[in-house]
């Protein structure tokens, strides 16, 4: 079959809830992504950064084939050899305590939120039902009620009420306006440390230090959605680091699972994990041993390869390069490690852009009509990374 062929199936049989770009992937390996008709593309998007290892890691890649001959699900009404493994690595990884297995970055945001207001009227004294949450404008937590609830996004609000309470939207980078926020029955603050999907905003130097400092002061948890931003992808393990601004939990997804498998967790220490108890939350494929085995692949990757400095190192390149290409259009070049964004002006249409990439032979998604997220797979080298970038150029120099 061809590339439309293929299109032509999603189109006919799959609810209409994407836009796709117009390529399809039947192939990949490291950095590069092939088409039906065997075309060759450089992967900037990770799959929204969930293959940051890089697609079909042989180490992860093993991993798999050896779980596959042991066992792969064994729910939690059981003990399995893996579980406990895998979370003392992710515990020792991110230097928290412990750590509560998932699938999808959405379920890790829904289970912080679980323990945030658990934890409010348990530990912190708020009486249940009026439990608060501040959250940020332009924020992506998910897909979920509780996560679109937070959402100031039309596109993810319209028409799914009742929304979930409780939560309270203020301005991103905008410490005061958290500080006007906060009532008494506030549990928690949530972001993400760069909000990934509004555009690769990155907060002004000290934002992170002061939301640390403000739910430190009034008994608040502070939780840092790193479900896009973590495990190495901005230049540090989780982006946090940048300001040794630690949470008090952690939402992870995406690369947790090397590109092979959906695999979630949020992390934190025992004096709010103690909050979940038998039967108070759960998940049946949560810490199965398939996850388990490919989870701990999957951290090893990135601490054999010192992929935070690949990240930091490249990504310098790669807006320093990008930032000097004579484009009249170009507003400005944003981001951290190898989470970066092209900030056209407004009113421009950067799908044309995408779609000349893609010709050109790169893969990248636009977000907000005017901005286009570029974040390639942390296993590319210097050498892949330059021919990207002329890549970018030529496209870029023809607007």
């Amino acid at each position: 079959m061809k590339t439309q062929e293929y299109i032509d199936l999603d189109e006919k049989y799959g609810a209409h809830n994407y836009h796709p770009l117009p390529v399809v992937l039947s192939k990949a390996k490291g950095v590069k992504v092939i088409d039906p008709e065997g075309k060759e593309y450089f992967d900037f998007l990770s799959a929204y950064s969930a293959v940051n290892q890089g697609h079909l890691h042989p180490k992860i890649v093993k991993a798999v084939r050896d779980q596959l001959d042991r066992v792969t699900l064994t729910s939690r009404a059981f003990h399995n050899d893996k579980m406990g493994m895998f979370l003392k690595k992710l515990c020792e990884f991110t230097g928290y305590e412990m750590a509560l297995p998932m699938n999808t970055g959405a379920e890790a945001v829904e289970t912080a939120i679980k323990a945030a207001r658990r934890w409010g009227v348990e530990v912190k004294g708020v009486q249940n039902g009026k439990q608060e949450i501040i959250c940020m404008e332009d924020n992506f937590h998910g897909r979920t009620l509780a996560a679109i609830s937070m959402s100031s996004d039309p596109d993810s609000t319209v028409n799914y009420g009742p929304y979930a309470p409780g939560f309270i939207r203020v301005p991103y980078q905008d410490i005061k306006a958290i500080e006007k926020a906060v009532t008494p029955n506030t549990v928690a603050v949530i972001l993400e440390p760069i909000q990934g999907e509004a555009g690769v905003v990155v907060p002004p130097e000290g934002y992170l230090k002061a939301v640390r400092a403000l739910c430190d002061k009034n008994k608040m948890l502070f939780i840092a959605d790193e479900v896009q931003t973590g495990f190495c992808r901005t230049g540090k393990r989780f982006a946090w680091e940048h300001e040794n601004a630690r949470p008090d939990i952690m939402c992870l997804g995406k690369a947790l699972g090397g590109g092979v498998m959906p695999i979630s967790a949020i992390v934190a220490d025992h004096g709010v994990m103690k909050v979940f108890t038998p039967g108070t939350h759960g998940s049946t494929f949560g810490g199965n041993p398939l996850a388990g085995a490919v989870g701990i692949a999957s951290l090893e990757v990135l601490e054999e390869g010192k992929l935070e400095e690949n990240a930091e190192r490249l990504g310098r390149i790669f807006r320093d390069e990008v930032a000097k290409i004579p484009c009249k259009k170009m507003v400005l070049v944003r981001g951290k490690g190898l989470l970066n964004a092209i900030v056209f002006e407004k009113g421009f249409e950067a799908w044309n852009v995408c779609l000349a990439l893609r010709d050109a032979g790169l893969l990248a998604k636009q977000t907000h009509g005017n901005i286009i997220r570029f974040a390639p797979p942390l296993v590319i080298n210097e050498k892949e990374l330059r021919e990207a970038i002329a890549i970018i150029r030529s496209v870029l120099e023809k607007i």
